[in-house]
């Protein structure tokens, strides 16, 4: 790159040219070339923000864009345009490095935080040196005009687009403790219906123009929607402050102090609202807190005022424990499994935590789902159609001996086996040994039924033999019906008789 110039990407922080780094505004300063967006009208926010710094002599570089609310007539719409001016843009700069002069694009914010100069880096930085110069955030601007703090401890902030549907931004919304929302402009209307059907427009704030001489900070459900600007957010701060900022504990109060509190554990069925009962639709809308795995509680539809806790694969313990907690405070909570819950799922999981003195008194109903196995014997045909075991290849919860020994048992009393979690990242070898023991007591032509997502976008039903199942074409999203001696399966239709001879 000997002879070229260098590419500078400078973040500019939120407005107020103080809070510019002492780096971003010395490459100001230095720079051969400075360049900046503006709109069709000419007034560029960046060029206002870094005036101070620049100096005479200065070549400036006005990347005015095409099209910003309104419409175009370019053949490839609003995209097509946009492409294609970043193309030119990023031509005309080339211009400048190739020449041999410095160029420092002007991006408010952080360049890198839905920054105008990222697509500039993404067309040059191949081809040219090129650094980012990181800037203050609007959302920490923000943070610090309003006087509270994002986030502590542990919770979790959440930054979201604007544009995102109303449905979506209110269960991330209701998915996090605190949380951000840019863009907003003309999607305020969609941000504010999504913040009341979280149940969090009480506890949002509206900040415009953070930090310039201009700015607006009020609660956002006080704020017109015809008068909000683009260069605004929703925040909502942190809970654990405002809680003790209102006088309200932080921590949680004993079981003594309420009543009426429950656990409902709840089957959502193996995929979609297709599969959920009447009765776990009406438990969930009647839910406060919605606790569970994390694409599971996505599938919960919103309620306004209900709060969601979601949480990974591997922690059934802390989820169960969390939930009896909740309950033992007076509130309704909903823990959803995907399925039924009483199989491999988290009814066991909450019983349990509760046996061992969490939640102390409180009451648990479980209700049921359709299973798995249900689920993918419908696909074929009738593959359960007698006497069946339900097993889980799992060692991660039992020994592997105990698996073994299940099996061969299962084998020898001849049953119908529905095989859950067969495979995944890390157990690689329990399906093909599991096939083995089977094959002790099973003719390899037996039919084996492989279904993968059942109810979902994948969804995929396979019938082959237990002598042929490929244990490298199975996952952990799939479940296993592997049929007993009477198992007939013809046309792609499976079943066992009921009458045994």
């Amino acid at each position: 790159m000997s002879g070229l110039g260098k590419l500078w990407g400078v973040g500019l922080g939120p407005g107020d040219p103080e809070l510019m780094t002492v780096k971003a505004a010395r490459l100001i300063g230095e720079a051969d070339v400075v360049a900046y967006h503006s709109a069709r009208h000419g007034r560029s926010i960046a060029r206002s923000v870094a005036e101070p710094y620049l100096r005479d002599g200065q070549l400036e570089e006005k990347l005015v864009y095409p099209v910003t609310t309104e419409t175009t007539d370019h053949p490839g719409g609003y995209e097509g345009a946009i492409a294609d001016f970043y193309e030119l843009s990023a031509k005309r700069l080339a211009e400048h490095l190739d020449a041999g002069r410095d160029v420092v694009v002007l991006c408010e914010g952080d360049p890198f935080f839905y920054g105008s100069y990222m697509y500039m880096h993404e067309r040059l930085a191949d081809r040219y040196e090129a650094t980012v110069v990181p800037g203050v955030t609007s959302v920490s601007a923000a943070s610090s005009v309003l006087g509270r703090p994002l986030v502590q401890r542990d919770e979790v902030l959440t930054i979201l687009p604007g544009t995102l549907p109303a449905p979506e931004l209110a269960r991330r919304l209701a998915d996090t403790q605190a949380a951000a929302v840019l863009k907003l402009g003309r999607t305020f209307g969609n941000v504010r219906e999504a913040l009341a059907e979280a149940g969090k427009l009480d506890d949002a704030f509206y900040i415009e123009r953070a930090t310039w001489q201009a700015q607006r900070v009020e609660p956002l459900a006080d704020v017109d929607p015809e008068s909000v600007p683009y260069f605004s957010l929703a925040l909502l701060p942190s809970p654990a402050y405002a809680s003790r900022l209102d006088g309200e504990p932080e921590v949680t109060r004993t079981p003594e102090t309420h009543t009426g509190g429950e656990v409902v554990v709840v089957g959502l069925g193996p995929a979609g609202p297709g599969w959920l009962t009447p009765e776990a639709t009406e438990e969930l809308a009647a839910a406060e807190h919605v606790v569970g795995y994390g694409p599971y509680v996505a599938r919960v539809p919103q309620r306004a005022g209900q709060q969601r806790h979601a949480s990974g694969n591997r922690v059934e313990a802390e989820r169960a424990v969390e939930a009896l907690e909740l309950a033992a405070n007076g509130a309704k909570v909903a823990v959803v499994s995907s399925g039924d819950p009483g199989i491999f799922a988290m009814a066991s999981a909450v019983l349990e935590q509760l046996a061992a003195g969490h939640g102390a008194g409180t009451r648990v109903r479980i209700v049921p789902g359709v299973t798995a196995a249900q689920a993918a014997a419908s696909r074929v045909g009738a593959p359960l159609g007698h006497d069946y075991c339900v097993l889980s290849l799992s060692d991660r919860l039992k020994p592997w001996e105990i698996i073994e020994r299940r099996l061969d048992a299962a084998g020898a009393a001849d049953l119908v086996l529905a095989l859950y979690n067969p495979a995944s990242r890390t157990r690689t070898t329990q399906l093909a040994q599991a096939r083995d023991v089977l094959l002790r007591h099973r003719a390899p032509e037996t039919p084996v039924v492989v279904a993968r997502d059942v109810g979902g976008p994948e969804e995929d039903i396979r019938v082959v033999t237990l002598g042929t199942l490929d244990p490298a074409e199975v996952d952990m999203r799939c479940l296993l019906i592997v049929g007993s001696s009477k198992t007939r399966a013809e046309n792609g239709v499976v079943w066992t008789p009921r009458s045994y001879e």
